[in-house]
């Protein structure tokens, strides 16, 4: 594990922390890879994933941002580079254990899909959140993959041909954002938050995160049909008896 990628337990939380501070925590390939090899290994381990930035932005995006495909590469080569940033992107959302993204300062790009594929995003009113890819003449549709059962499509549309920065409470108000808090309170609910979580059975945690997952992909007499079941068995577990 490298340094610019820091993952630590704290009993049941797995902590991990983008650790490039200098450099707006942007990604390099290789730390998106690992970001993914580490949920991966550990999302059955885990009861709780949160996903933070160090010092003053949470990610500014890829660290590759700009820069021109090798010469000669085709369309099946090129896809493959960006396999990467896909399965980072289904794997937070395939995550056994809930995703919790902390977003303070900027998160910009493939930091705001970060953001919005997490399943709670709490950010700091001081946030800024940023979709870039068009003004850089890159297509942005990974991005909007990570974001297209989160925001409503005419919003979506909007922010990736506008590239227009908005406020934590704006991201919050598309979909992309759960709470907004100032930013002297941030750790604070983070806390509160995680306190909530880790007193409610497991069973129960993971089965909103399976049915919050896989509902919305189904019609809706199904989806009635898939909570009945769901709800019949999580509530037979023993750990649910428990007070």
């Amino acid at each position: 594990m490298s340094d610019e990628l820091i993952a630590k337990y704290d009993g049941e939380i797995l902590n991990i922390t983008i650790n490039r501070p200098d450099n707006g925590n942007a990604m390099f390939d290789t730390m998106i890879g690992e970001l993914g090899d580490i949920i991966e290994r550990e999302e059955r381990k885990a009861r709780l994933i949160i996903l933070r930035g160090a010092g003053k932005d949470f990610c500014v995006g890829r660290a590759s941002m700009g820069t021109p495909r090798p010469a000669g590469m085709d369309a099946f080569q090129s896809r493959d580079m960006s396999d990467v940033v896909f399965r980072a992107y289904g794997l937070l959302r395939r995550s056994h254990a809930p995703v919790l993204a902390v977003i303070q300062g900027k998160a910009l790009g493939f930091g705001f899909a970060l953001a919005s594929a997490a399943d709670i995003t709490i950010a700091s009113d001081a946030a800024l959140f940023q979709i870039p890819e068009f003004s850089h003449n890159i297509m942005p549709t990974m991005v909007m993959s990570a974001m297209i059962d989160r925001v409503p499509m005419k919003a979506l549309m909007y922010h990736v041909w506008t590239c227009a920065m908005i406020d934590a409470r704006k991201a919050m108000e598309i979909g992309t954002v759960s709470a907004v808090v100032p930013a002297a309170d941030l750790e604070k609910e983070v806390e509160k938050f995680t306190a909530g979580l880790l007193a409610a059975p497991r069973p129960a945690v993971h089965a909103v995160k399976e049915y919050g997952v896989n509902a919305q992909a189904i019609d809706m007499n199904k989806a009635v049909h898939y909570a009945r079941n769901i709800h019949a068995l999580i509530n037979t577990a023993a750990d649910m008896k428990r007070k």
